[in-house]
């Protein structure tokens, strides 16, 4: 099935490794400087069924950190643009992408039971909370990315589960949110994230429409986020294996 272009992948983790990567159903919302990064670490990895969502188009300003975008893109989806490479990697990957923002308006509209991993990579505090508190009502497993910007130095990044991650802006917010909105996630989940904290050097022009100034960023670090990402869920598969197969030994 993944003939010579995942030669190397199987050798080092076997043929059962990968016949479970390719038949794991997993779904990313965001594919920017993070998330598109954790697409095609997973892709190359061997997951054979991705779906993608993200409502934005490419700008200048991605060009900086996202893997899809380049001066030819800008303007172009991103998902379609993502979706074309990815397949580009691996002809047989199933990839479904979605032009859309995860949101209350259409939340309803994705089963996360259908999936088996749940990749969060979203800015939207709002939207990022519900992801999350939604993701966790289902039998998937989530993985959670905090803040990536102002951030500088890969080697300071870490993983831990949500309620221990310190020193992390995105996180601190979020906890804020689930506090005051009383919308406690039901299970536990890990996170990606790093305790650096540096400042914007200059004054720069909105991104964006919103009006929010964006903050800087760096793309070895969002790049190393999403890799990660990618890196924990396949860990995950591995160990959920190693575990099944000693539980049937004993």
């Amino acid at each position: 099935m993944w003939d010579s272009i995942f030669q190397r992948t199987e050798l080092l983790l076997g043929h059962k490794m990968m016949t479970l990567l390719s038949n794991s159903k997993v779904i990313i919302f965001g594919v920017g400087g993070v998330g598109g990064w954790c697409a095609e670490g997973l892709v190359r990895s061997g997951i054979g069924n991705l779906t993608i969502v993200d409502f934005d188009d490419i700008v200048e300003t991605n060009v900086n950190r996202q893997i899809i975008a380049t001066t030819s893109t800008v303007g172009k989806v991103k998902v379609d643009i993502l979706k074309e490479r990815l397949n580009d990697i691996n002809p047989h990957a199933i990839i479904t992408p979605i032009k859309s923002r995860y949101s209350e308006d259409n939340c309803d509209e994705f089963d996360f039971n259908n999936y088996d991993y749940v990749i969060d990579a979203i800015d939207s505090i709002k939207d990022k909370a519900l992801l999350i508190y939604k993701a966790c009502q289902s039998n998937a497993t989530l993985f959670s990315s905090m803040g990536a910007a102002l951030k500088s130095d890969i080697l300071l990044i870490k993983t831990n589960e949500f309620w221990k991650v310190k020193g992390d802006p995105l996180a601190a917010a979020l906890r804020r949110y689930f506090k005051k909105n009383a919308l406690f996630p039901n299970k536990k989940f890990k996170c990606v994230y790093s305790e650096e904290r540096l400042k914007n050097k200059m004054n720069v022009i909105p991104e964006s429409s919103n009006g929010k100034t964006p903050n800087g960023t760096l793309m070895p670090v969002t790049a190393s986020f999403g890799l990660i990402l990618a890196n924990m869920l396949i860990q995950d598969v591995v160990k959920k294996n190693d575990l099944t197969s000693s539980e049937k030994k004993n």
